[in-house]
């Protein structure tokens, strides 16, 4: 049947991000519009037409005078507030488009409030309690995660970073002021060390779903679960390198001039701008050194799930997972 004139064709893959997503360019893209923060203004209406736009298409169905940039737009609104696996919307703070302005926040805290031992760990707790808001929200596949998992996540990662804050805060007692404001990095990054693998040990014993090229689901494998995870592991690390080292190189210069010294209140605000500035561009451009559905060859997963590849279809030499992020 002959599309009518001006009507879209439902053949555009929708699934998938619209940039492709095989060259960093492409995924750096694709990030910067999932991370944008403006999609945290989007009313409730507005996520159920975008919704219905996604849903209607993927049934066959183009919504009357569809363009194909307003297709786009609406499968990335839908994606920003809805749970890729089970579709249920995603709770405000612990979508993607959350993850700029609540880093900015909390990471400006940090780095301004690291001389005294209460202020740090309120921070490093509130840190977090926001990491496992959003860990709990974008998890990964279908594999549930218990209450008591994310509780023994929650609390192991929250005291290792505590640790490594306090421990190294009075390390650094001795040594140059400006070593000191690179403990809350320290910190965190131990903590996303702590944290991701935890979260998602489920993914660790069972394994996450790795599929063929087009898409058909050839079994479990830790293997590519310990390889994903210890690529986010990375991202999440360096992420946090550009907000967590500059803003104090700055500052550090900034604090010594005169203009500072009699507003001291601007410090925080200050701090928190600096943050965000970095964090606009190192969110979706971390998120994108690694890609989302990633490769693995067939020799190196387990020895079982090799041997039952290998029946299937033997020609298959590289599966696909997704590494969540």
């Amino acid at each position: 049947a002959e599309s009518k004139m001006g009507e879209l064709p439902l053949d555009i893959n929708i699934q998938e991000p619209r940039w492709d997503q095989s060259t960093f360019l492409g995924r750096a893209r694709h990030f910067f519009t999932v991370t944008d923060p403006r999609n945290l203004l989007l009313s409730g209406a507005q996520l159920e037409a975008s919704r219905n736009i996604v849903q209607n298409y993927r049934a066959g169905v183009v919504t009357p005078g569809l363009t194909e940039d307003q297709l786009w737009r609406a499968k990335y609104v839908y994606d920003s507030a809805f749970h890729p696996d089970t579709g249920e919307k995603v709770v405000l703070i612990g979508r993607m488009s959350a993850q700029v302005p609540m880093n900015m926040t909390i990471t400006g805290c940090m780095l301004t409030f690291y001389r005294k031992t209460p202020t740090v760990v309120f921070w490093q707790w509130v840190n977090q309690s926001f990491n496992a808001i959003v860990n709990y929200s974008n998890r990964s596949g279908d594999a549930p995660i218990t209450v008591r998992q994310l509780g023994t996540a929650y609390v192991s990662a929250t005291t290792g970073a505590v640790a490594t804050a306090l421990g190294l805060k009075s390390l650094t007692k001795h040594l140059p002021p400006l070593v000191g404001r690179f403990v809350p990095f320290a910190a965190v990054a131990a903590a996303n060390c702590i944290n991701i693998p935890l979260m998602r040990q489920r993914e660790l014993q069972v394994g996450i779903p790795v599929t063929d090229e087009a898409g058909q689901r050839l079994g479990h494998s830790v293997t590519a679960a310990k390889q994903g995870i210890f690529q986010v592991v990375v991202s999440r690390v360096c992420m946090a390198i550009p907000a967590m080292a500059i803003p104090p190189l700055i500052m550090d210069a900034l604090e010594k001039k005169d203009f500072l010294k009699r507003r001291p209140w601007l410090g925080a605000p200050l701090q928190v701008g600096l943050v965000g500035f970095c964090l606009v561009f190192a969110t979706p451009l971390c998120c994108a050194l690694f890609p989302q559905r990633s490769s693995i060859h067939v020799s190196r997963l387990e020895p079982e799930l090799r041997a039952q590849i290998h029946e299937q279809n033997p020609s298959i030499e590289v599966v696909y997972y997704n590494k969540g992020l």
